[in-house]
């Protein structure tokens, strides 16, 4: 592995070369790292899915240079993807389109329809205009993790996913360090492929501002949605168990862990992790991290926190429920399929 700075051009030209050459680069953007690979190369994508563990089957997202590149890969550009990419791009919004016949199939899956995604930070930008000037259309990365674990906020937490990578998937993985991400979940998904876009995942951009370009209500998924990134039911997960409480619940479960005689988290002297606006106070039963009281701040150090408690050694990580405000719907979201 070889983590250079994305502060560098350098750097961030050495990568370029690396995606157009069809190897693997991880990179930063506003919400997670990336695992890229360019889009329009399906042997490159494979390595992507090999590298992760993740079906071929489970769509990937396109990250372009700027919304002209889209074209390269929609069939045609919906009026309601129009509206949301003058709004929010660059951003943390995903359009999910019909895609162009005979382009980047491997990266969507195998299905008609594609998601792309113009990111708004600085690293992820450049890297994307160097590859572009060297012939790649797009690059095509999900999260920078093992399929199905938290995703990662920091170069280091890449480090950690991929350490010991099959030198046959890639000999030398480069990874661009961009510092932390600022979003901290990834992009809202909105699917423009129908009449009525349809809001597959949920993000830093709340349902309403979405809605008020789009000048109509989202619907929800259906059995004819596309499928999507980040949509599984179980997803996100540490490599203990997640457990969604109720602010009493978790009350409750506090009292009694901390009644015991000697205070354990289920599995021998394991604390278990808590991550809650409950302060539970301090006891050997538990390893306490505070959750802001503010969606966007909770989103930003989410994942950075289940990594911590998970690599604590914890026996389980107890987290309260989010509020139930529309600001919170991504957070929830996330901690919903961790914990399934």
């Amino acid at each position: 592995m070889e983590i250079l700075s994305g502060r560098e051009p350098a750097a961030v030209r050495t990568a370029a070369a690396r995606l157009a050459a069809g190897r693997l680069v991880a990179f930063p953007t506003e919400t997670v790292y990336g695992l890229g690979a360019r889009a329009d190369d399906d042997a490159a994508v494979a390595r992507i899915f090999a590298a992760k563990g993740r079906p071929a089957d489970h769509p990937l997202i396109v990250h372009v240079a700027g919304r002209d590149a889209a074209a390269h890969f929609a069939a045609h550009w919906p009026a309601s993807a129009d509206r949301l990419a003058r709004a929010f791009w660059p951003g943390p919004l995903t359009l999910i389109v019909p895609r162009r016949p005979g382009v980047a199939a491997a990266a969507a899956g195998g299905q008609d329809s594609i998601g792309l995604r113009l990111p708004a930070h600085p690293v992820a930008l450049a890297l994307l205009r160097e590859a572009a000037a060297l012939g790649v259309p797009g690059v095509a990365a999900p999260s920078a993790n093992r399929f199905g674990r938290v995703s990662p906020t920091t170069a280091a937490h890449v480090r950690t996913e991929f350490e010991g990578l099959d030198a046959s998937v890639e000999p030398v993985l480069t990874v661009l360090d961009g510092g932390a991400c600022d979003v901290g979940i990834e992009s809202a998904i909105v699917d423009c492929t129908r009449e009525r876009p349809a809001l597959l995942r949920p993000g830093q951009l709340s349902r309403a501002r979405l809605e008020a370009v789009l000048g109509q209500p989202l619907a929800a998924p259906d059995a004819a949605s596309p499928r999507a990134s980040g949509t599984l039911a179980s997803h996100y997960a540490p490599g203990v168990p997640v457990r969604l409480l109720a602010h009493d619940e978790l009350r409750r479960r506090l009292q009694a862990l901390a009644a015991r005689p000697m205070a354990q988290g289920g599995q021998g002297d394991a604390p278990v992790g808590v991550y809650s606006r409950l302060d539970p106070g301090l006891s050997p039963g538990w390893l306490h991290r505070a959750m802001p009281g503010d969606a966007a701040a909770a989103a930003h150090e989410l994942f950075a926190v289940l990594r911590e408690l998970d690599a604590a050694g914890v026996a389980a990580i107890w987290v309260e429920q989010p509020p139930a405000g529309a600001a919170w719907d991504g957070v929830r979201d996330r901690l919903q399929r961790a914990a399934a």
